[in-house]
């Protein structure tokens, strides 16, 4: 994903892990609902692992996993047995752990005597904090050593770490006397025949102590998370669906959209979409630009928050330990944790090519969804410092594409969206050398100098649209005649530091389609291609094609299958009328979703269907996470042509839905401040509750090259 992830990869969370999400605060335990430190598990907040240990016995017994099942993102219940140590295999003593996160934990926990006669048991929770940062658990590198100190007086726990000048802590607390014993808690009773034993334990970070009676709501209170819930839910579309299981899938991903929200601290108005957990619960420049825009028809304020946020830390100075350059998007930043967390030992970190026009684009879909003139303009000028990134750095030596090459050997090797250090090479498999210029790249780049076009036109400036017009034509040309291969009939993923066409049949083409840049008579070779037996898994489309010497399926990023990069695919395909091929797209992907509970995760393998009769997982894939959340949004509007401009007055909507999708009807769907109501039936589409001033058309919103055309601005060279 986005992260730089790919050059230090997880370690695999392992199976049937469980994890939950709420904000900046994540949880990854055992099916059993245990959290171990030699596993990448453990409560985090803040980017601190701040319980590493959390075990419960029952008469010296781990519990035997019966069942675990996550109510929302962020609450789960675990159902399990307490193992006989007489042999016998059923046990009359059944336990339910009922885990909710929000600043911290609560753990209600049940032990059942479903005997005839009492249970003496013997409850036993084992709780440690080793204030790992997160990527010391991730990387499975030795934390730090903290210089700990416990103190227990019969009902709270309070564990404190200190390390160098930083001190960390947690608290512990339960209304149940318990008796310590080094690390472990333990209370010992007596549950009658057929009868029950109750505790609630609850977890909050040091610095959030005053704020532990929020995390355990009174008796029938809303909790805070399930508050921020409903008021989410409020907010967005409602949607029914013919087909039940494309509807869960939908409904899975706004819940987890729902999760993934964090706050910009100096900005609490302001909310922006994390990465994806367990690893990146931050902001990522890429990452959460591409969920916002695909999210912009649930809120489109996701995509204002994150273009503001990504504002106010946009690149001021030339800085070769973080990367960062005037006018630059950054990659990663972790929003509330001092210590340096990020790539190159800061907080920020710029190393990546395609935020910054990815920055200028989303800033385009923006402004068409009707965000009030004054907030946009007051984003005009960093649109303009980033594409004079784009001429003054991105595009090094002058010849009109946009290139990278890292700044310090502690920096990403690749910095487009395929980041691992061997994301992107030749067909013989050898490694690309830098400065590279990835095709999807100037893609973006031409799609920037569309959006900021007909931004200068609707404000009347027209000498800019103009200049901006010109520029994304003379890219277009020289892009078709450098990047295409006649002979192969793809376009290459890029060109290398000595302008040789890197020749691999990659994935990164279909995002070349979405913005418009592929000739015509080229796109239907490259739709062929994508759709070919070599890249297409039944899954979805692969990153890499089977024939390349890189392939494997089992990799990040050369033969995995990726969600995003499949709904990109999708909707560049429906842009040049590709409609069969993206219909087969995003059914296979709603089809691969039902074998992970109706959510599909950051990536998984790219084995043929045909071999494997369930999408093989990816050990390290993240799940939740964002982009793969906000794909099943994306594919469905995609084939609802599902568009608007509210400065032009129009809402527009063509749709080419399955047959097997069944008949769709959305309420409450954001349309230029008002809420709009949506029946699809058998294809045929109606609107009610449009806003004055907006008309329904059907069709497909007019792209900007078309209507710079009108404008009289553009000409195709």
């Amino acid at each position: 994903m986005a992260g730089w992830n790919a050059d230090t990869a997880a370690g695999p969370l392992g199976a049937g892990t469980v994890t939950l999400v709420e904000g900046t605060s994540f949880c990854i335990s055992l099916p059993n609902g245990d959290i171990h430190p030699e596993h990448p598990h453990g409560f985090f907040f803040q980017d601190t692992r701040i319980l590493s240990r959390w075990n419960l016995a029952v008469n010296g017994q781990p519990l035997e996993p019966l069942a675990a099942q996550t109510k929302e993102p962020y609450r789960a219940i675990f159902a399990g047995r307490v193992t006989r140590s007489d042999g016998y295999a059923d046990s009359p003593l059944i336990v339910e752990r009922r885990r909710e996160l929000g600043i911290g934990i609560v753990e209600h926990v049940t032990v059942h005597n479903h005997s005839t006669k009492p249970a003496e048991c013997t409850v036993t929770i084992t709780i440690s904090s080793d204030f790992a940062d997160v990527f010391e658990v991730k990387e499975a590198r030795t934390p730090r050593v903290w210089d700990e100190t416990r103190e227990f007086d019969g009902k709270t726990l309070s564990i404190s770490g200190r390390w160098q000048e930083v001190r960390k802590s947690v608290v512990v607390t339960s209304a149940t006397p318990w008796s310590a014993a080094g690390e472990e808690l333990t209370c010992v009773a007596t549950i009658p025949p057929r009868g029950e034993w109750n505790t609630v334990l609850t977890v909050v970070p040091g610095s959030e102590a005053p704020a532990a009676p929020v995390v355990r709501p009174a008796e029938g209170e809303l909790s805070r998370s399930d508050r921020r819930r409903q008021e989410w839910v409020a907010k967005i579309p409602k949607l029914h669906m013919g087909n039940r299981s494309i509807e869960r899938t939908l409904r899975r991903s706004y819940d987890d959209l729902g999760a993934l929200r964090i706050e910009d601290p100096a900005h609490p108005d302001r909310i922006v979409v994390a990465a994806g957990a367990p690893w990146f619960m931050t902001l990522f420049g890429r990452d959460s630009l591409w969920a916002s825009e695909m999210a912009m028809p649930v809120d489109p304020s996701l995509a204002l928050g994150t273009l503001q946020t990504l504002a106010d830390r946009q690149g001021r100075v030339v800085d070769p330990v973080s990367e960062e350059e005037p006018g630059k998007i950054l990659h990663e930043v972790r929003l509330d944790v001092s210590s340096s967390l990020a790539l190159g030992g800061k907080s920020v970190y710029y190393g990546s090519v395609d935020a910054t026009p990815l920055f200028v684009v989303i800033l385009g879909s923006v402004s068409r969804w009707g965000f009030a003139r004054d907030t946009i303009a007051a984003l005009l000028p960093h649109a303009d410092r980033a594409l004079e990134w784009i001429r003054d750095y991105g595009d090094r030596d002058g010849d009109g594409f946009v290139e990278y090459q890292r700044l310090n050997d502690q920096g990403l090797v690749n910095q487009g969206w395929k980041d691992s250090w061997d994301g992107v090479n030749f067909a013989d498999g050898t490694l690309a050398e830098p400065p590279i210029a990835l095709c999807e790249v100037q893609a973006y780049v031409y799609d920037a100098y569309m959006a900021r076009a007909w931004i200068a036109h609707d404000t009347g400036d027209t000498g800019l649209a103009a200049e901006l017009a010109d520029r994304a034509a003379e890219l277009k040309a020289r892009f078709n005649e450098k990047f295409w291969m006649p002979d192969k009939g793809y376009y290459a993923i890029a060109l290398d530091g000595r302008k040789q066409q890197v020749d691999a049949c990659a994935s990164n083409m279909g995002h070349c389609l979405w913005v418009g840049i592929v000739d015509e008579d080229k796109a239907p070779l490259v739709a062929e291609r994508l759709m070919s037996p070599e890249m297409f898994s039944g899954w979805g489309v692969r990153t890499l094609a089977t024939d390349m010497g890189a392939y494997n399926p089992a990799s990040y990023h050369n033969g995995s299958v990726w969600p995003h990069d499949n709904a990109v695919i999708a909707a560049g395909l429906m842009r040049y009328g590709f409609v069969a091929e993206a219909q087969r797209i995003s059914t296979a992907l709603f089809e691969a979703a039902e074998h992970s509970g109706g959510r599909l995760p950051e990536l998984f393998c790219g084995f043929n269907r045909e071999q494997y009769s369930e999408p093989v997982p990816y050990p390290t894939a993240c799940s939740p996470q964002a982009w793969a959340a906000t794909s099943p949004i994306q594919l469905v509007t995609s084939l609802m042509r599902y568009d608007a401009h509210v400065s032009r007055g129009g809402f527009w909507m063509d749709p080419e839905l399955p047959e097997s999708y069944g008949d769709l009807h959305i309420s409450n769907a954001p349309m230029a401040g008002g809420r709009v109501t949506i029946d699809i039936a058998n294809c045929v589409p109606t609107v009610h509750g449009l806003p004055e001033g907006m008309a329904f058309h059907r069709g497909h919103r007019p792209w900007l090259t078309e209507l710079l055309a009108e404008a009289g601005l553009r000409k195709e060279k």
